[in-house]
């Protein structure tokens, strides 16, 4: 019935008898194992397995050879917490395996092999090791046509200033190399940027670039699996359609880019409204455009307030839609 606390034990699927000894240790909660095993009549061994499921709900603690009741309000709450947790967990769990599931579902959409006339692997592979800068080398000897580059860190990986040599020696014979990095590196690393654009690659920057990749010609390319910054493993693309694929996807990344004009003196500064208006669009929070442009907190307040103004509107929404009106966006 309502307000019956055994009603609550119940609930957390104690039967008759722990329930009766549950009550039976209130009173003497905070005595030895032993003196209450005397006040309630039976031995110490029995009341440690009678105690087992106490325990395991947490409505009884043993503190060394003491035995302690907690509330029964505080020992709920503790376990309302506890099977949150377990939740949360379970949540997750099932999370990751219904992300696996399309994996599984895609692996096996494949059409009968007597429906097939004509099978041929695709080109390229999934590898690791090898010496990249060696393999960098082959596969612009191999081919002709644009450099093409997603380059979200380049310029902290250690093999950077040999990278730089191999594509001064390819451009040195005609060929043009063109860069994506997100608008962070105009802080964090002018100098590397500005030794690309020296060399004469055309360099252009976005709020946020997705993955490491380049791509040579219509013979190659490269990025990590699964896509990201991590270096192996590395799928090799030779397949023309999906090359060809890819470098739509990076020309699309490089309309939306913004030029550096004066990125050669090592102090690019592009016009920032596109990628604040990006974030803003995207909801993003003030300290997430900050990690994102690499600049500080006060300084995206400042920009934001700057272009609202410009605008002539009192919302982050309406500085949204006035921009799209305008064709900012």
């Amino acid at each position: 019935m309502p307000g019956d606390p055994s009603s609550v034990l119940s609930s957390l699927g104690l039967d008759r008898t722990s329930e009766h000894l549950y009550f039976r240790l209130v009173p003497v909660s905070g005595h030895t194992v032993t003196g209450v095993a005397r006040l309630v009549q039976t031995r110490p061994d029995h009341l440690l397995r009678d105690l087992a499921p106490l325990q395991e709900r947490g409505l009884v603690v043993l503190t060394g050879d003491r035995l302690l009741v907690p509330p029964l309000a505080e020992a709920l709450s503790e376990l309302v917490l506890l099977e949150s947790r377990r939740a949360a967990a379970s949540a997750d769990k099932l999370r990751e395996l219904a992300g696996a599931v399309p994996h599984l579902v895609a692996s096996t959409t494949r059409p009968d092999e007597s429906d097939l006339t004509d099978i041929r692997p695709l080109d390229g592979e999934l590898s690791s090791g090898g010496d990249p800068l060696e393999l960098l080398h082959l596969m612009l000897r191999t081919s002709r046509g644009d450099m093409l580059w997603l380059r979200p860190d380049a310029w902290a990986m250690p093999r950077e200033s040999r990278v730089s040599e191999l594509l001064a020696e390819a451009m040195a014979t005609g060929r043009r190399s063109r860069a994506i990095y997100p608008a962070r590196a105009l802080t964090e690393a002018p100098e590397a940027l500005a030794i690309r654009a020296r060399m004469g690659e055309q360099v252009r920057v976005i709020s946020e670039v997705p993955t490491r990749m380049f791509i040579f010609g219509a013979a190659h390319a490269v990025l990590p699996e699964p896509i990201g910054f991590t270096d192996e493993p590395r799928v090799h693309v030779r397949q023309r359609s999906v090359v060809a694929a890819l470098t739509l996807w990076f020309e699309l990344l490089w309309s939306r880019a913004a030029p550096v004009a004066d990125l050669e003196s090592g102090h690019g500064h592009p016009d920032g409204r596109q990628f604040l208006l990006e974030q803003l669009m995207a909801g993003a929070t003030d300290e997430l455009i900050a990690r994102k442009l690499g600049i500080s907190l006060r300084t995206v307040r400042r920009r934001v307030a700057d272009l609202m103004s410009d605008l002539g509107v009192d919302t982050r929404f309406q500085a949204g839609a006035e921009a799209v009106r305008r064709g900012w966006l």
